[in-house]
């Protein structure tokens, strides 16, 4: 029997890991026709009706795993106003925080409606939630499983910081707008993704509430803290941490504004959190 070349057997080895760790990444929905369209969905969690309402990429394409991004709304808000978008003049978000345009049919959305309007997760009824979720539309469409993401401002903030420390083997990273410790933090001790925003003259949520969330994951991702810059006038001031674990970034964007997840920099009227947020998730592939 010939014996193949030692570069030949360990090519074919590369290989076959390579197309293990891609269909490890697929959910069980690539290939399926998909049930789920675009269009609000309820499911029972724990005895209570929960919705969300799903958007799809144009063109959706079954062999295709998408990244997956939960956009969870403020307190007082609901799943409809963060789809139709609320004044943001008035403290309000643009449709979807701005993201799909960004995303060019990258990514399947995801927006749950709160208990009470808010995030409360007593219990952690809204963390079940979450599992029920990302289990049922996984089980339906093609999701890259190590691309989950998660965004929220203010409640929507909260719920996002505590997914990041109560699923941190399922979250890629998460984007926290002008959040507090509001869900919970079951865990919160492993590296996610962090990015986040804070205005310092927030008047709902002080933002020394958000510089506690930061520095959580400033130390579980192995950062070197920084002194924090101030911003500049009406210009917001990022910060991208260094020295962090490989694959655990952590960036910090203070401004100078209130609670409002459609800051814009002076001289501009495009709010900065999309494409803050969006070159922060799309970093990861």
């Amino acid at each position: 029997m010939q014996r193949r070349p030692n570069s030949v057997v360990a090519a074919a080895l590369l290989i076959l890991t390579w197309l293990g760790a891609v269909m490890a990444a697929s959910s069980a929905g690539c290939g399926k026709t998909p049930s789920i369209k675009s269009q609000q969905y309820t499911m029972q969690v724990n005895g209570k009706q929960r919705q969300y309402i799903m958007k799809l990429p144009d063109n959706y394409d079954q062999n295709r795993p998408y990244r997956l991004v939960f956009l969870w709304h403020q307190r007082g808000g609901s799943a409809t106003k963060i789809v139709q978008g609320e004044d943001p003049n008035r403290g309000g978000v643009v449709p979807y925080y701005g993201l799909p345009p960004l995303a060019n049919n990258s990514a399947i959305f995801v927006v749950p409606n709160g208990l009470d309007s808010g995030w409360a997760n007593n219990g952690g009824e809204d963390t079940a939630f979450f599992d029920q979720m990302a289990k049922t539309i996984e089980a339906d469409l093609c999701v890259d499983t190590n691309l989950r993401f998660a965004t929220g401002f203010s409640y929507g903030g909260g719920m996002s910081f505590n997914l990041a420390c109560s699923r941190p083997k399922m979250m890629r990273a998460v984007a926290v707008l002008s959040g507090a410790q509001l869900s919970g933090c079951d865990g919160g001790n492993e590296p996610v993704a962090y990015y986040a925003q804070h205005g310092t003259s927030d008047s709902v949520l002080n933002v020394s509430m958000g510089r506690q969330l930061r520095d959580r994951f400033v130390k579980n991702n192995g950062c070197t803290p920084v002194s924090e810059p101030s911003p500049n006038g009406g210009q917001s001031v990022k910060t991208e941490y260094k020295n962090c674990k490989a694959g655990y970034p952590v960036t910090w964007v203070i401004h100078n504004g209130d609670h409002n997840p459609s800051q814009v920099d002076q001289g501009s009227s495009t709010p900065f959190a999309p494409k803050n947020t969006w070159d922060f998730f799309s970093q990861f592939t």
